[in-house]
């Protein structure tokens, strides 16, 4: 049966520019699975008439938006959001290892996979690419949760056999076996998805690298998730011990790791050869703003993927990232525009910002078309966005002229109050 939504309504087009209908009107209908996916959209004078049978539901003052996408986060992350650290290593050694080390227990697991999803549900965001831990019990505990609330989610388990400590260091043979079990498990299942996932180069070893590669070749629709070159002590600790490759990155290439569905979280101390390698093999960089500027990493340079043309999105990066609210991560990257770049000063429209978190993410992780916008065919996950949610953005909404100052205040005075309401396609 179809249903149609009437507000404001925000989506884009195939490049990325963003369309605005003031009085918008969304049309959904089921598929043969039973998702809720968008039938029609545009201006509700246009729509309306082409569906006279469908039943509306009108929300005045409202704006329509595709569900966010976060590329890169931790869920055993979530209750370490906001720890001091003098920088990323001491902060791994000191708050990261310790709480993941008890995600062995399922009934641990399976409770913060549920503070995780109702954050980021409040926060408006309806798919992600999630690091679970080494433990399969943190994958089985996230994608039971998942599952259950009929969200499009990715994650894996943890890959890291070396250089790291009791608790979450795991057998090489074994740490493969369990990931190979896992994605025939829970690979393709409803709306749910596997990432072959090495934490970070120097915590696996050769043989384990090389048996990621492995199975993401046998399996080539799942996705590869890791870390690259986030911190300069970082980066010359994986050039002692990988001291074949040319650069990080490439330690990656090396071993079957770089390929369509590849996301590589950071992606900051890059030179142009790094950057046409994401762009030949078809990588994406999860560029994670809050994280970065929290543990003093650098600034991931927009300029220099949008000119060698590669694919990126936006990314929390919790709980090095200090928020789960996308507002406050396309704030952050609106920051680092102005400063890391190699032409400094840039600075990056506030529609390009919202498309970073939403399509152009969806594009970069190889879902085009199925999340990230509200064009028809897009499974209809969305957000209701109340731009007089508090009486600053009242005020400063109702001041705006142009799109870009609308979706501007809302980037910077907005937080999970805005979202009034996130909407997943299977529950519509």
């Amino acid at each position: 049966m179809k249903k149609a939504y009437r507000a404001s309504l925000l989506r884009f087009d195939a490049s990325g520019r963003a369309l605005f209908d003031k009085d918008g009107l969304l049309v959904v209908a089921p598929d043969a699975q039973g998702r809720q996916r968008v039938l029609d959209a545009g201006n509700h004078a246009v729509v309306a008439p082409r569906h006279p049978e469908a039943p509306v539901t009108h929300w005045p003052g409202r704006l329509l938006a595709p569900g966010f996408l976060d590329m890169h986060v931790h869920f055993p992350q979530t209750d370490i959001l906001g720890a001091p650290s003098e920088g990323l290593l001491p902060w791994l050694e000191n708050y990261t290892f310790p709480a993941e080390s008890r995600f062995g227990d399922p009934a641990h697991a399976a409770e913060v996979a549920e503070v995780f999803f109702d954050e980021l549900l409040r926060n408006g965001v309806t798919t992600a690419l999630t690091f679970a831990t080494s433990h399969p019990a943190s994958v089985q505990a996230f994608f039971e949760a998942a599952q259950r609330r009929s969200l499009r989610m990715i994650s894996g388990k943890v890959l890291q056999d070396r250089h790291s400590p009791d608790g979450v260091r795991d057998q090489t043979e074994q740490s493969l076996i369990d990931t190979e079990s896992l994605i025939r498990r829970w690979h393709n299942v409803e709306r749910l998805g596997y990432a072959i996932t090495p934490r970070f180069a120097p915590t696996s070893t050769d043989a384990q690298l090389r048996g990621a590669g492995e199975l993401a070749a046998r399996y080539p629709d799942t996705w590869i998730h890791s870390h690259v070159a986030e911190n300069r002590d970082e980066v010359k600790w994986a050039r002692e011990l990988f001291p074949q490759a040319r650069s990080y990155l490439d330690v990656y290439r090396g071993f079957g790791l770089m390929r369509e569905r590849a996301v590589y979280a950071h992606c900051i101390h890059f030179d142009d050869d790094d950057r046409r390698l994401m762009r030949e093999t078809g990588a994406a960089t999860a560029a994670s703003p809050t994280s970065n500027l929290f543990l003093g990493s650098g600034f991931f340079d927009f300029e220099g993927a949008d000119r060698i043309g590669y694919h990126y999105g936006l990314a929390s990066d919790v709980g090095a990232g200090t928020s789960f609210s996308p507002f406050r991560t396309m704030l952050a990257a609106y920051c680092v525009g102005r400063e890391g770049q190699t032409k400094p000063g840039i600075s990056i429209p506030p529609s390009r910002l919202w498309w970073d978190h939403t399509g152009g993410a969806a594009r970069a992780l190889g879902l085009e078309g199925v999340v990230g916008n509200l064009q028809p065919g897009c499974e209809a996950d969305f957000v209701v966005l109340n731009p007089a949610a508090t009486p600053l953005l009242a005020r400063k909404t109702a001041l705006a002229e142009t799109l870009e100052e609308l979706l501007f205040a809302l980037i910077v005075l907005g937080d999970d109050r805005l979202v009034e309401r996130t909407v997943i396609s299977q529950a519509l």
